[in-house]
């Protein structure tokens, strides 16, 4: 039987759109913004590490990071976002989301600030002090995921959650557009000031002393944006159903959002106590949890572990992408700051075509159709777009046909963001118990940063070629890359079929979804057995 709702949780149920909501959206997006930067700026930084710190002389290619040395540098970072994921969502529901929230940022911007300073001039002494800050910033990285998320679910209104969630996570977004447009604005300046002949003219010359400051001021400039937020994120007040479903404080949570809405709002504790003493406390390795969420715990993180997968392997089929509409030249007929710029414009380009607006289509549509109808037709479309790419794999290596190629490798990356990437985030946000909703969303974001893992780098070997002549430097045989689309196809088609465990949460109460408003069974018939008494 369902108990009536305490009147601060009411007040934000229904509450209008108002201007907290957004900038809500943007203190709470800033962890993600640092994510994306981070990850789109990382392949103009590991480019240009290999040409100055692994250059062999009289190699007649420009020098890359060895492979164990380029998945050190990139998979260090997605090591600490899982650690920081589970660690801090569980963190976010024992302390409270706000007292965690700052922990977070001030480790990313510290981080981020000492990944650039590097202590070394050595490639060993960079890799590995470049490694250890990445970790730190991927620790930092992984706590906002579950906070961020559980900060905006339980500030919105029920009429408009799924799009104030999403927004949050679409500032990755705005995050990539600004990793492409900080690489191309440092390298043109440097490049400006300090021209350069190309490797194939003169190997040694073309990589100038100063471009090492390059990779270090795009690095650090990642911190910006968060230390201008840091401020707001400390005035920021608890959320309201933290502080009244698990701290039980009616009356702080009932003055803090009179404040936030700037309307009257009762405290209520008595019905607080009252219903605390109905309600079921049933802890996460349990049997109550098991048969109530169960099912949705294994698929929220099934579909999120198998979409990115699928999602962070689509940065191999980049550089065939690049090279067929002309966008990368040969390495060797470039400087090191040439090349440096023309990556990052061509980021910037398949970012601004595809990735970003497929985030904001989730973000207009998301409380329109339902979170489930845009992860159905986002998996429906990716393992579609996949196979479309995989079967006639052959067909499409062809020169005349690689454009062919370019147009459904964007679709899937629309369909990615406009789909999975978005609603895996939003949906661990809205239907567990407030006071384990930031753990369930951490263990949801960790399943999927194993999958990214997997998806990043096991295919980074998987991919290579079968022919032994045709391997890339430093690597093994592997399946090739049609056998790796077949799987990711597999992955996605993976990611619909658990989709139907997951409940639709559109226009609903987060203790709707919950549970939390229903009385504990055990408790209604102690209360009735009571009464009979009487």
């Amino acid at each position: 039987m369902a108990r009536e709702q305490l009147q601060v949780l009411n007040a934000l149920d229904l509450a209008k759109t108002q201007w907290y909501h957004f900038t809500a959206i943007v203190i709470a997006g800033m962890g993600f913004f640092t994510d994306a930067y981070d990850l789109f700026c990382i392949p103009i930084v590991t480019k240009l590490l290999g040409r100055i710190y692994y250059h062999v002389p009289g190699d007649p290619k420009p020098g890359t990071l060895p492979p164990n040395i380029s998945a050190a540098v990139n998979g260090v970072a997605l090591c600490g976002t899982l650690a920081g994921q589970l660690f801090f969502g569980w963190l976010g529901d024992k302390m409270g989301r706000k007292r965690v929230y700052g922990m977070t940022l001030m480790l990313m911007v510290i981080s981020s600030v000492a990944s650039g300073l590097s202590f070394s001039n050595s490639a060993n002494g960079v890799i590995a002090t470049l490694c250890f800050f990445r970790f730190w910033l991927g620790f930092g990285i992984g706590g906002d995921y579950p906070l961020s998320a559980t900060i905006m679910s339980e500030y919105a209104n029920k009429k408009t959650r799924g799009a104030f969630i999403a927004a949050v996570f679409a500032m990755q977004g705005f995050g990539i557009l600004t990793a492409g447009v900080v690489g191309i604005i440092v390298s043109a300046g440097f490049k400006h000031k300090f021209p350069a002949p190309s490797y194939a003219q003169d190997p040694a010359g073309s990589t100038v002393s100063q471009a090492d400051y390059i990779w270090r001021i795009i690095l650090m400039f990642g911190a910006v944006p968060a230390v201008l937020t840091y401020y707001w994120r400390m005035k920021m007040p608890e959320t309201a159903r933290y502080t009244a479903l698990v701290a039980r404080n009616a009356k702080l949570a009932a003055s803090d959002m009179s404040k936030v809405l700037q309307v009257e709002i009762v405290a209520e504790q008595e019905k607080l106590e009252e219903q605390t003493g109905q309600s079921s406390s049933f802890g996460l390795f349990t049997k109550a949890f098991m048969r109530r969420h169960g099912l949705h715990l294994l698929g929220t993180t099934t579909t999120w572990f198998f979409f990115d997968i699928a999602f962070y392997s689509s940065n191999l089929f980049q550089k065939d992408i690049f090279s067929a509409v002309g966008w990368l030249p040969k390495a060797s007929s470039m400087n090191t700051i040439e090349e440096a710029y023309r990556i990052a414009r061509a980021q910037t380009l398949i970012a601004l075509c595809g990735t970003v607006p497929g985030y904001w289509f989730t973000v207009a549509f998301i409380d329109v159709i339902g979170r489930f109808a845009i992860q159905v037709m986002g998996f429906v479309f990716m393992t579609g777009f996949l196979l479309a790419l995989a079967i006639p794999y052959h067909h499409w290596t062809e020169k005349s046909n690689r454009i062919g190629f370019v147009v459904l490798y964007g679709f899937t990356f629309f369909f990615s963001n406009f789909g999975p990437n978005a609603t895996t985030f939003v949906v661990p946000a809205e239907i567990f118990p407030a006071r384990m909703r930031s753990t369930c969303h951490g263990i949801s974001a960790a399943a999927g940063k194993a999958g990214a893992i997997i998806g990043a780098f096991g295919f980074l070997y998987a991919a290579q070629s079968q022919d032994k002549a045709k391997v890339d430097k430093g690597y093994s045989p592997g399946i090739g890359v049609r056998n790796s689309i077949f799987f990711l196809a597999a992955c996605s088609f993976l990611g619909l079929l658990f989709t139907f465990l997951v409940p639709e949460s559109n226009g609903k109460s987060l203790e709707e979804m919950s549970g939390e408003n229903e009385e504990d069974e055990s408790a209604r018939s102690g209360t009735e057995a009571a009464i009979r008494a009487v």
